[in-house]
């Protein structure tokens, strides 16, 4: 095959993979494009009266109310966005600063054994969480923190926490000392080294891993539908996923969409430097 064949094969691979991504996304913005009438009698595929009433709908949810023959109960979407922000946020903190000091500790000062620890950790990471929710349902409960914001994003932090921690001290593993011992030779202590060159340097693969956490986080419904029980408590997806069996679904489409929006936004940012971060770390020996 000729030089122009493979590129034109490759490119047809390209736009087929590009489609099979967008095409979740189209769909499911047409959908929530629809009134009630044409989502039963119009096309799948294509919308003839666009309407932003579905997503108007979502914030005038304060009380339950009656559209058309439907009752659409109470609808706190705008508690239920903060709550996402507020739990993504911690679960990102407390990933990022707990991985970066894990890592650097086996990666760097390589502590007895410090191998099997990631190999470990990585093992860890593929456990089902679906084994999991149980016990700990109990330990969340034993401890008093059920329905509570703060013990998800604790339980998220642990999910993520394997494969950040794997990643970083792949690249710190494979990091030249050199760097580290001439701060030192200049006066600087350890930690300010660290904070000040190591960090900084690990900045790509730093957003690999956050955008790792947000996307355990955004794609979760089982964890938080179990463990936050108060409507008022909950995400976007548990609220969402357990009001739509009572939910007219055009408005639960709309939700899921808007809620999409900011995620799709920082992965379009950060796209290159997520790239760049994963092939450092798999360079460097992971």
């Amino acid at each position: 095959m000729s030089a122009h064949g493979r590129r034109a094969g490759r490119a047809l691979l390209l736009a087929l993979a590009a489609l099979y991504s967008l095409f979740p996304i189209y769909f499911i913005t047409v959908q929530s494009l629809k009134t009630p009438q044409e989502d039963v009698f119009g096309n799948p595929l294509f919308v003839r009266d666009p309407t932003l009433e579905n997503y108007t709908e979502l914030f005038a949810g304060a009380q339950a109310r009656v559209r058309g023959f439907v009752v659409l109960p109470r609808v706190p979407f705008v508690r239920w966005l903060v709550n996402s922000a507020a739990v993504l946020a911690a679960s990102l903190a407390v990933t990022l600063v707990t991985a970066v000091l894990a890592a650097y500790a086996l990666g760097q000062l390589q502590p007895p054994g410090w191998r099997w620890w990631r190999r470990l950790l990585f093992a860890t990471y593929v456990v089902p969480h679906t084994i999991l929710f149980i016990p700990l349902y109990q330990v969340v409960v034993a401890l008093g923190l059920d329905d509570n914001l703060g013990a998800l994003a604790l339980i998220y932090a642990t999910m993520a926490l394997p494969f950040a921690v794997w990643l970083l001290s792949a690249y710190y593993a494979h990091l030249p000392r050199e760097i580290e011992e001439s701060a030192l030779v200049e006066g600087a202590t350890r930690a300010g080294a660290f904070v000040r060159i190591i960090v900084p340097m690990s900045k790509n693969v730093l957003v690999a891993a956050a955008l790792f956490t947000v996307g355990t986080v955004g794609n979760d419904f089982m964890l938080a539908s179990i463990f936050l029980l108060d409507p008022n408590r909950q995400t976007v997806a548990a609220g969402l996923g357990v009001m739509d069996v009572s939910l007219e679904e055009l408005i639960a489409v709309a939700g899921v969409n808007l809620a999409a929006i900011p995620i799709a936004i920082a992965c379009a940012i950060f796209a290159k430097s997520y790239v760049r971060g994963i092939t450092a770390a798999m360079l460097e020996g992971a």
